[in-house]
């Protein structure tokens, strides 16, 4: 509506209208925290506190995620060279974005936060506790910045839909969040009913985390890829000895636990320091068959694993660590249960699955690459 056409010729009646307007425009938002942000306006300026936020935020703001971003953590550019490519060849001003440091370790600069003068900076939930110990919400509440929370990594079932719910929000595409929602619960039923239904037999399944980035033998708790594995019809191994969704096992517990399956996670980590020895999957890694065989073949000779059942059957496999903290885990859940059931999900397709997701949501173009299996030693 047009309130300048609409009340012309009187000044005094358009004046009162201001207060309205300014309320019609404000918005709360509940965090993953249960905190009630109040916002005045449509937000416009906003800070990623971890980069890997894009992919919660992509298919919200489907024409220019960036279009909004003023700084973002450099974790996307250095964990997952891969998707960052593909989202800078599409948004070449990304590259321009400045990289912020991390809160937890101490290197983000609370004068970098207040100099962007953003609206929101996003955080994810595990930073809460030192945001907390350093007043940081206090501190930027006196600029204007507002401190939101949001996750999809450290419990997935809990949050993933009210953090698309919040993203919604604050970037005003509610009903686009809603329709993330609903596509992310209908793919996950396509397993958890089948699943249901069959009632299979779980495999044991040890879920190696960031081989190539931490020594073995890091894995997963009841939660993120530890639940990804319940929901995909398997036993995660290292839920019966962690309490949280991420932690180690020592390697003498890993060989008496002997796995059915054990899955890898990995990602394009060239652009991290110190990382080797990593199976390269994610977006493009498609054409890194043969060299990603041949690195689960030499990962699977540390003494954890040699004369497992997953070893001697060549049922060993790896998936994009990213879809550890991003909303797209029904697509790797997708691709456990192929793994794990093979003969119940034959027809299941987790790549046509994730294209269409691409087609549907997302603004770059879908890349196979996503997962890879070890091949028997010749």
């Amino acid at each position: 509506m047009n309130l300048v056409k609409l009340f012309a010729g009187s000044t005094v009646a358009a004046a009162s209208l201001l207060p309205l307007s300014v309320s019609a425009q404000s918005f709360t938002v509940e965090d993953v925290a249960g905190r009630a942000v109040s916002f005045d306006a449509p937000v416009e300026r906003v800070i990623l506190g971890e980069g890997r936020m894009i992919y919660g935020l992509a298919p919200i703001e489907k024409e220019n995620p960036f279009a909004k971003v003023v700084g973002w953590r450099n974790d996307m550019y250095m964990n997952d060279k891969g998707g960052y490519s593909a989202y800078v060849a599409k948004f070449p001003e990304a590259a321009d974005i400045p990289f912020l440091g991390r809160l937890s370790n101490g290197t983000l600069s609370i004068e970098t936060v207040v100099d962007l003068d953003a609206d929101v900076l996003l955080l994810p939930i595990g930073d809460k506790e030192a945001a907390d110990e350093i007043g940081l919400e206090a501190t930027l509440a006196e600029t204007g910045t507002k401190i939101v929370y949001i996750d999809f990594r450290e419990h997935i079932l809990k949050n993933t839909e009210p953090s698309l719910e919040v993203l919604g929000k604050l970037f005003g595409h509610e009903e686009r969040a809603e329709a993330v929602a609903d596509y992310w619960n209908a793919q996950m039923a396509r397993i958890t009913d089948t699943l249901e239904a069959a009632q299979p037999e779980e495999p044991d399944v040890f879920m190696y985390r960031a081989a190539g980035l931490v020594e073995c033998c890091g894995t997963f708790g009841p939660d993120n890829f530890g639940l990804m594995v319940d929901w995909a019809g398997g036993h995660n191994i290292g839920s019966d000895f962690l309490p949280g969704y991420t932690g180690s096992i020592n390697a003498e517990q890993v060989l008496a636990s002997n796995p059915d399956v054990i899955v890898i996670t990995g990602a394009n980590w060239s652009n991290t320091e110190d990382a080797s020895g990593f199976v390269n999957v994610g977006p493009g890694s498609a054409s890194a068959a043969e060299e990603n065989s041949a690195v689960l073949q030499t990962l699977m000779e540390h003494p954890a694993f040699t004369g497992s059942k997953a070893v001697a059957n060549d049922d060993v496999h790896a998936i994009w660590h990213q879809f550890y903290t991003s909303p797209y885990q029904f697509v790797a859940v997708q691709q456990l249960a192929k793994w794990f059931h093979p003969e119940l999900f034959a027809d299941l397709d987790p790549d046509a699955t994730f294209a269409e997701f691409h087609e549907k949501f997302l603004p770059i173009d879908y890349q196979p690459g996503y997962w890879a299996d070890i091949k028997p030693a010749q």
